[in-house]
């Protein structure tokens, strides 16, 4: 394949719902086009999976329902899916790098066994300040990004109560966490987590751009609900954080593209040290 020698394979969890977020990824992803190539597989609704001898990097997306429900078919075949990579990165040098977002994220953390999920009281929506941890301070993923740095949040559940031990057993490390909220009692929930050096997830959408969610806002009813959630001044706020270069625009250009050269270049220097 001429000029394209890394192939992504993007795994499509929005269970057929129309969406933005594809269209964001796939934005990002075309900015590496001189060295890429990609193909979307529907695992939700066709139950599809790409042969990993065939694909180098993944990023599964965020997605509508409950990530503690699947049918029985799909879920269990993403999950052997998921196992099948962290296998082969066990036993080869040339690693398969997986970026997990919002559903997918949610998925990963339960079936590594790392926290809770659990139901929100309500619903997260909006511009979200993120909140780097000492090793999110670090990792490469955020590297561009200040602390806090700015992301679209939209969730119905939560990754909570961490269980430190596993963490520790497997490696893993939590990476940034939400807002503190002075004013409820609630725990803060877990924003992003390093599974291993080459499995990473983020619970915020790092995809999303100003023109998906105002798109979203075009839908009258959809912006009649967020508007009395939030209230009118938060919802204006909101609006503002939109515009500004230095939020969501600075995460939409920073760490998907963190991630795929962080992934590129491993894979360019393995293949290279291999090759000699």
């Amino acid at each position: 394949m001429p000029n394209k020698i890394i192939k992504i394979a993007l795994l499509d969890m929005y269970n057929g719902e129309p969406n933005q977020g594809m269209r964001c990824i796939i934005d990002v992803v075309n900015r590496f086009s001189p060295v890429m190539s990609f193909e979307i597989f529907d695992v939700r609704v066709k139950c599809e999976l790409p042969d990993i001898n065939k694909f180098d990097i993944y990023i599964s997306t965020g997605g509508p329902g409950n990530p503690l429900i699947g049918d029985g078919n799909w879920d269990v075949k993403y999950y052997e899916f998921i196992d099948s990579l962290n296998k082969w990165n066990n036993e080869n040098a040339i690693k398969k790098h997986v970026l997990f977002i919002c559903h997918s994220f949610q998925m990963a953390c339960l079936h590594f066994g790392l926290a809770t999920v659990t139901k929100r009281n309500d619903t997260s929506f909006g511009v979200m300040t993120i909140h780097k941890t000492k090793e999110g301070l670090v990792d490469p993923l955020f590297e561009g990004l200040a602390d806090p740095f700015y992301a679209i949040d939209s969730r119905d559940y939560q990754v909570v109560q961490p269980k430190l031990s596993i963490f520790a057993k497997k490696g893993a490390k939590i990476i940034s966490l939400e807002k503190i909220r002075d004013h409820v009692q609630y725990e803060r929930a877990i924003m992003a987590v390093r599974f291993t050096d080459y499995f990473v997830g983020t619970q915020f959408h790092p995809e999303a751009d100003p023109i998906s969610f105002v798109s979203h806002l075009r839908n009258k009813e959809a912006k009649e609900k967020i508007r009395a959630m939030k209230g009118k001044r938060k919802f204006r706020n909101m609006l503002e954080d939109l515009l500004d270069d230095d939020k969501i625009y600075r995460t939409n250009e920073t760490l998907i593209p963190n991630f795929l050269r962080i992934a590129i270049n491993d894979l360019m220097k393995t293949k290279k040290m291999l090759s000699n």
